[in-house]
C-alpha cells in the first residue's frame, strides 16, 4: 500500500483544485458588456491624462476664430454670413481630426504589450477596438458643444433649432466612428503612436481641405470641384449644414450614411484582419 505524504506544495495544489472545481466559473461576458468596458476605459483616460482636454477645449475655438475672421470677408463678404456656412464644416473637421487619437491610443496599447493580454481574455476580440472608438464619443460631444456654444456667441444661428443640432450631432458621431476605422488600421501597421499621427495627416490634410468645409465648390476650378464632390467629408459637411439649418434632403443624409457603411465595412474589416495577424 502506497502512502501519500502531504507536503505544503501538494496541499496548496489540492486546495487550488478544490477552488477551481467546486465553484462555477463566471459566465462569459456579452458583446455589449465587453464593448462597454473598453469604452469606459477610453473615457476615463481624461482622468489620467487631463492635458488631452487642451485640444478638446481650445483648438476648436482657435480654428473657428482663425478661419472665420481670416477668410470670412473674402469668401462670403462678411464674417457673420461666413460663420453660418463655416461652423458646420469646422465641426466635421475637428471631429475627424480627433478620431486620430483613437489610432494613437491603440498603437500605444499594442507597443506596450497590453493588447497581448486582451487577446488572452475570454471576450469577443473586436470589443477592444470597437470600445476604443465608442469611448471617444465623450471627446466628440465636448468638442461639438464647445464649438456650437462659442459659435452662437459669435452670432451663429441654427435654422432648425435644437432638434437640428442634435440630429446633426448624431450623424457626425456616426461619421466619426466610421472614419476612425481608417486610423485603427493605420495604428496596427506603423510602429509608434507618433507615426500614427504623422501618417494620418497625409490622409486628413487632403480630405479636409479638398472639400466644401471652407468654400463652396462652385467657386473652384472644374477639376477641383469634381474631387470635392466625391469626397466623403464634403457629403458629411453638406448633411450637417442641412440638418443644422433645416435644409437637408433625404438624399444628402442617405449619401453620408452610405459612406459611413462603406468606410466601416472596408476599414473595419481591414482592421480586424490586421488585428488577427498582429504578433
Amino acid at each position: 500500500m502506497t502512502t501519500v505524504i502531504e507536503t505544503p506544495a501538494t496541499t496548496s495544489k489540492a486546495a487550488l483544485q478544490r477552488v477551481l472545481t467546486e465553484r462555477e466559473r463566471p459566465p462569459r461576458p456579452s458583446v455589449l458588456s465587453s464593448v462597454g468596458t473598453f469604452a469606459w476605459r477610453a473615457m476615463i483616460s481624461f482622468r489620467h491624462a487631463p492635458e488631452q482636454l487642451l485640444d478638446v477645449l481650445f483648438m476648436p475655438i482657435i480654428g473657428l476664430i482663425m478661419f472665420n475672421f481670416l477668410f470670412g470677408g473674402a469668401i462670403a463678404g462678411s464674417t457673420g454670413d461666413y460663420l453660418q456656412f463655416l461652423l458646420p464644416g469646422i465641426l466635421v473637421q475637428n471631429i475627424i481630426l480627433m478620431s486620430v487619437y483613437t489610432g494613437a491610443s491603440l498603437n500605444h496599447d499594442v507597443t506596450k504589450g497590453i493588447f497581448d493580454r486582451f487577446r488572452t481574455l475570454p471576450i469577443w476580440q473586436p470589443s477592444a477596438l470597437v470600445g476604443a472608438l465608442a469611448g471617444d464619443v465623450t471627446r466628440f460631444v465636448i468638442t461639438m458643444a464647445i464649438l456650437v456654444g462659442f459659435g452662437m456667441v459669435l452670432g451663429f444661428r441654427a435654422g432648425a433649432g435644437l432638434t437640428g443640432i442634435l440630429l446633426a450631432g448624431l450623424v457626425l458621431l456616426l461619421f466619426a466612428f466610421s472614419v476612425g476605422w481608417i486610423f485603427t488600421a493605420v495604428a496596427l501597421v506603423v510602429r509608434t503612436p507618433e507615426s500614427v499621427s504623422g501618417t494620418s495627416m497625409m490622409v486628413l490634410f487632403p480630405m479636409t481641405f479638398i472639400s466644401n468645409i471652407f468654400a463652396p465648390p462652385a467657386t473652384m476650378p472644374g477639376w477641383m470641384r469634381a474631387i470635392v464632390e466625391v469626397n466623403p467629408v464634403s457629403h458629411a459637411a453638406t448633411a450637417v449644414r442641412g440638418l443644422v439649418h433645416g435644409t437637408a434632403t433625404a438624399g444628402q443624409i442617405g449619401l453620408v450614411l452610405l459612406w459611413c457603411a462603406v468606410l466601416t465595412v472596408v476599414f473595419g474589416s481591414l482592421t480586424a484582419f490586421l488585428y488577427r495577424r498582429k504578433q
